[in-house]
């Protein structure tokens, strides 16, 4: 079995943090030097080669302000604000300067690999410990304190390169499901041309003529009333139609027979659309349910299908959002929806392109599939590497 010894990220690094931003517009060009601040690391979320940056600092405020350059191989981890419970990790890709909100970390490169010190970091949680006032803050003395296990040089390279063959393939998957993801508006606009502009010149019919377009119910008061709820009926909300991804194929929630008495059941194929928090996010119901009156149902005549109106929706969801006032919290109101001028292309040409929309789909769902099986192949190799008890011997 290798043989491995636990040691404090200090003793094996510098660990300190990045410089206070210098505040003044002329201290940034185009042509400038890198400067990473927190939404630069948040970008990705998790990366082994930060090198774009939306800021790049002067010379002239680099030698004005003193600001430190990083080397590349530093790991980056956030050390206040809000950001710390997003647990964010990015090594530089290339030399930079870098926001005090950010813990550098530059290691040893004679006792430690970089990119093994930043696989070690995915498995390096904080947030626990960061002290709480108005903000998170994790003290440098707390990072510099956590215990690393580290094995040979040799050995960390191993293990770099089993991880790095794992990352490649989770990357590769996300990829490969964006690009699904951007399928379905592309032939959209490739058949019927932006529906804010209508270059098709297709004829407009307001959205409240094209089906039945109604808000939901939930007249019971107060809505939260325990006996409305455990029965046999699905129950959609706002957060459900947000997150279905375009198809709402599961619920947390349920109506009981007083829960449908006050409501009302729409059925399978029904299109939600949220007018409240959520502006016009949409979804397709796989299954009967009710939901309430913060989501308006469209179920379609002859001349529409539910397809193309969604994805209709999807471009002009933005728009809506943007304008819809706001009280207590944004919402939009049914007689907007019901004015909306529509595009009517061809039934044909709309069949046509949910047919392909649902090609699209299958792809995506396998490529899902995919990114979950990569994912999971990926963190469980990270424990095995990583844990108090690792031997370190990797397949």
């Amino acid at each position: 079995m290798t043989q491995v010894r636990f040691t404090a990220l200090g003793d094996i690094a510098d660990v300190s943090a990045g410089n206070p931003a210098p505040q003044n517009t002329a201290d940034f060009s185009e042509d400038g030097e890198p400067f990473v601040r927190m939404q630069d690391v948040g970008r990705d979320h998790h990366t082994r080669a930060l090198s774009q940056t939306t800021d790049k600092v002067t010379a002239e405020a680099i030698r004005a302000h003193r600001l430190r350059r990083f080397p590349v191989g530093t790991l980056l981890i956030p050390k206040s604000g809000a950001s710390i419970n997003l647990n964010h990790r990015a090594l530089l890709g290339r030399d930079a300067y870098v926001v005090s909100h950010l813990a550098t970390v530059v290691p040893d490169t004679s006792i430690i690999d970089p990119d093994f010190l930043y696989f070690w970091s995915l498995t390096y949680d904080p947030r626990s410990q960061a002290q709480t006032t108005s903000l998170p803050s994790l003290p440098t003395s707390l990072i510099k304190a956590a215990q690393i296990a580290l094995p040979s040089l040799a050995e960390q390279r191993r293990i770099v390169d089993v991880l790095a063959r794992a990352e490649g393939i989770v990357r590769r998957s996300q990829q490969a499901q964006q690009k699904a993801a951007e399928l379905i508006p592309t032939l959209f606009l490739d058949l019927f041309g932006d529906p804010a502009t209508n270059p098709k010149h297709w004829p407009l019919v307001a959205f409240g003529k094209l089906g039945r377009l109604d808000r939901g119910k939930s007249r019971h008061r107060p809505r939260d009333a325990q006996e409305l709820y455990g029965g046999p009926y699905p129950f959609i909300q706002t957060g459900d139609v947000a997150n279905s991804g375009g198809h709402i194929t599961h619920y947390a929630q349920t109506y009981s027979e007083l829960g449908l008495a006050q409501s009302r059941l729409w059925p399978a194929g029904t299109l939600c659309i949220t007018i409240a928090a959520n502006i016009a996010r949409t979804g397709v119901l796989d299954f009967d349910a009710c939901f309430p009156d913060s989501v308006v149902g469209f179920t379609s005549s002859s001349s529409v299908t539910v397809e193309y109106i969604q994805h209709w929706l999807g471009f002009l969801q933005p728009t809506l959002e943007r304008n819809a006032p706001q009280a207590a919290q944004k919402n939009i109101n049914l007689e907007i929806l019901r004015n909306l001028p529509v595009p009517i292309p061809p039934i044909d040409l709309q069949r046509h392109f949910a047919a392909k929309a649902e090609a699209v789909r299958s792809i995506a769902a396998r490529q899902s599939a995919a990114l979950a099986t990569a994912q999971s192949t990926f963190d469980a190799l990270l424990h095995r590497a990583f844990s108090p008890d690792s031997s370190y011997f990797l397949p």
